[in-house]
């Protein structure tokens, strides 16, 4: 994972651009969940940042569920949640709605095609599998 991250230039805080970058990995599937994470540490040396910029990048990741860190053991992708948990609540499900527009429309993207090209890329994670 760590030979996929890299930093731009581009004016969007270094921690948001990792945690973005891991979304988009998990989300495509090029990690996997229950997959060890890199330290902080490595992602730092590599990337040539400040520790705390990746602490903060993994907090954020952790506070969305998309990874779990566990003291003395590491950091892991969250395991998916079993299909017969119940679904999200309506206000959760809103706030990541909410979040994704705000985010398409900051990007100058229309948020009906960021909808459009989820169900897309799930459709195609599907019959891959």
């Amino acid at each position: 994972m760590l030979d996929t991250l890299c930093i731009e230039r581009s004016g969007v805080p270094i921690y948001v651009q990792i945690r973005d970058q891991v979304l988009r990995a998990i989300g495509a599937g090029a990690i996997k969940p229950g997959e060890r994470m890199p330290t902080m540490r490595q992602v730092a040396v590599a990337l040539r940042i400040d520790l705390n910029t990746v602490r903060h990048a993994y907090d954020a990741l952790a506070r969305t569920g998309a990874i779990t860190i566990q003291p003395a053991r590491g950091t892991f992708v969250a395991e998916q949640p079993l299909a017969t948990e119940p679904p999200a609540p309506p206000d959760r499900l809103d706030g990541l709605a909410y979040r994704t527009i705000a985010s398409a429309r900051a990007n100058g993207i229309d948020p009906i095609d960021v909808a459009q090209r989820i169900i897309l890329l799930e459709k195609r994670k599907d019959d891959r599998s």
